[in-house]
């Protein structure tokens, strides 16, 4: 009888496999740091067979660690940072270069060099993305100009490129050289519109289409792996942050989905239609299931849990993390105090790279407290930016939104978000909405789960936050945010 999928949920920092049953709940879990290099200043990569070992390892140990067997397994999801990047030899399975990371900044000049040539506008009406080393292209563009025989290599078919996911499910089936919609849509490659690698900009990059994957749906079986002498299906893979939104069931049109980590990354579903944003946002595939591919409008906050550290490393005003919840709710209000965290500048819907962090309001009555408080309620607005954002892209506002990562279990920040907002915030019972995600579209593809309406319907949740505060008070605390922001767009301080 099959009482388990399991779930890799293979991250920037860190390897993570997970054991859900049929209730969705976590019944094992196993993890590893994944290690980084940065062999120059703005440059992150990483060892992809080191990572390929250690998700073998961890599938055993994660099996071992909760009793079970293989034969109990229905199958594996896989989930992973986006956009990271491999190269590797077709022959050999020897990867040419290092992973480059979805961080790295290597390729920039390469960015610069394609902007100038005025693909930016063709990039966007087509890929969805803005033209930026984020995304995977010139990221694969890089290794092909900087790695000794690689081009030649390229052009003859004698190698393959894949975002993490890809380079897993080849090493672990064999040899099946796939991806799924959601991550290819984040290569700068793929023509969201007509579902196809995009002849035009890969000529115009200088890739060749041989070293592509073959883009399948995010739900179904690419290949098998062999685990303690059995066969088990690789049935579902999607982006992190595609993942979560599956996770956490947003499934209809209008659903949006807040992860608070380092920075914060909402989606919102936006069902079979891709909305193209005057605001600001990606346009992104959220996943593709059954023939139907679905959309999504995302939106990024670059300091979000950041902030919370730079609270505690940099100005040292808190020990923990969790300590912020009790320190903010010693005052019942910022008092007039703004910290707009415009660390690394300000992401949607600014996009300012000059901006500057500061801080407003301060007065000799001003305590840790406030600045505390303030910082946290940072998060919420940055939110309700990007909300606000994505509302007047669709034309329409989400009915609650629905949250996740670290930052989420502070009960002061979500009723803070919930006032905000003016909108319901849900948190679920299971936090680990990304490895859930990929579990459940392997469920799917298996059989293990019967359909997209069973998961939402045993969908649990552990805190709900309504709005309790008056519209005049609402608007007058927004209103003070959008000024402070407003002061440190462009900032050309001394250096």
């Amino acid at each position: 009888m099959k009482k388990y999928v399991l779930s890799i949920d293979q991250g920037t920092t860190s390897t993570r496999a997970m054991l859900f049953d049929h209730s969705g709940d976590v019944v094992g879990m196993k993890q590893r740091e994944t290690k980084q290099s940065f062999p120059q200043p703005g440059w992150v990569e990483q060892d992809a067979l080191e990572i390929e070992t250690t998700v073998r390892e961890l599938l055993v140990e994660v099996l071992a660690g909760a009793q079970a067997s293989a034969e109990e397994l229905a199958a594996i999801g896989i989930t992973n940072q986006r956009e990271t990047t491999i190269v590797w030899e077709k022959a050999t399975g020897k990867p040419v270069y290092p992973a480059i990371i979805w961080q790295s900044k290597q390729s920039n000049g390469i960015c610069e060099r394609w902007a100038a040539e005025g693909l930016g506008d063709t990039i966007r009406a087509r890929t969805g993305l803005v033209l930026d080393s984020y995304f995977s292209a010139s990221k694969v563009r890089w290794i092909l100009e900087h790695v000794d025989g690689a081009l030649g290599q390229a052009e003859r078919g004698e190698l393959l490129m894949g975002t993490m996911e890809t380079w897993l499910i080849w090493c672990l089936t064999g040899g099946k050289h796939v991806t799924d919609y959601s991550n290819a849509s984040r290569t700068m490659m793929y023509n969201i519109h007509t579902l196809s690698w995009d002849e035009e900009l890969l000529a115009a990059y200088g890739i060749p289409r041989s070293m592509l994957p073959e883009v399948r749906s995010s739900s179904e079986v690419y290949g098998e792996v062999e685990l303690n002498g059995v066969r088990i299906p690789i049935a579902g893979a999607a982006g992190d942050q595609q993942a979560a939104l599956f996770g956490q069931a947003c499934f209809a049109p209008g659903d949006v989905k807040n992860t608070y980590g380092t920075g914060c990354f909402l989606l919102m579903n936006t069902g079979t239609r891709a909305v193209a944003s005057k605001h600001g946002l990606l346009t992104t595939i959220a996943w593709g299931i059954g023939g139907r591919v679905e959309y999504a409008l995302e939106g990024s906050v670059f300091v979000a849990g950041s902030a919370i550290q730079w609270l505690r490393d940099g100005l040292q005003l808190i020990e923990r993390v969790s300590d912020t919840e009790l320190l903010a709710a010693e005052v019942a209000s910022t008092e007039g105090v703004y910290v707009v965290p415009a660390f690394v500048g300000l992401g949607a819907p600014y996009w300012d790279m000059n901006a500057k962090g500061a801080v407003f309001g301060l007065t000799q009555a001003t305590t840790k407290a406030h600045l505390v408080r303030a910082t946290l309620e940072s998060l919420a607005y940055q939110t309700k930016d990007v909300v606000m954002a994505m509302q007047e892209d669709v034309g329409l506002l989400p009915g609650s939104l629905k949250v996740d990562g670290g930052a989420s279990v502070n009960g002061l920040l979500m009723q803070f978000q919930a006032d905000i907002l003016d909108m319901t915030v849900e948190r679920p019972a299971v936090m680990e909405t990304t490895a859930l995600g990929a579990a459940y579209l392997a469920g799917l593809a298996t059989g293990f789960w019967e359909d997209q309406s069973h998961i939402a319907r045993h969908r649990a949740v552990n805190g709900v936050y309504t709005p309790a505060m008056s519209d005049s008070r609402r608007a007058g605390l927004y209103g003070g945010w959008k000024e402070s922001v407003r002061s440190t767009l462009g900032w050309r301080g001394v250096r």
